[in-house]
């Protein structure tokens, strides 16, 4: 199907995860895990609403993920189930940007987000399949 490296080092490689598509999303990540607890300390009025928001915005992308895209499936969900994770953590980056950052800051989160949807299409189209992947799943060490 694709051109793959030699797989004998134990490296797990998603052939529709490009570096960009990757990088792009962890951007996006670590913008909802730092805005986002943020926002909602200064929307409720109380720092302490920093830990929760933390909380959640860290353990969805780490905990729940679809088989044959990462290499550590904590708990395993259908591939629409994590596109709406990733959709979800794009919404918040973008609306916490928007609470707590300049305009500017709401315009580079923008198209980084923008960038990680065009970057990761092929990829956002076989989690919206559901299909199980066509490349060899990682094994345990």
């Amino acid at each position: 199907m694709t051109n793959r490296k030699d797989n004998s080092s134990g490296e797990f490689d998603n052939p529709l995860d490009t570096r960009l598509s990757a990088a792009t999303r962890f951007a996006i990540e670590l913008v909802a895990w730092i805005a986002g607890p943020w926002a909602a300390a200064e929307i409720a009025g109380a720092w302490w609403m920093t830990i929760p928001a933390l909380a959640v915005l860290v353990a969805l992308p780490g905990v729940f993920s679809t088989p044959g895209d990462k290499r550590h499936v904590v708990v395993a969900v259908p591939g629409r189930i994590r596109l709406l994770i990733e959709i979800v953590l794009a919404a918040v980056a973008i609306v916490a940007a928007l609470v707590v950052w300049t305009y500017i800051g709401v315009i580079v989160v923008t198209v980084i987000v923008v960038a990680m949807f065009v970057t990761g299409a092929a990829r956002m189209k076989w989690l919206v399949s559901n299909q199980p992947p066509a490349w060899p799943l990682p094994t345990k060490r």
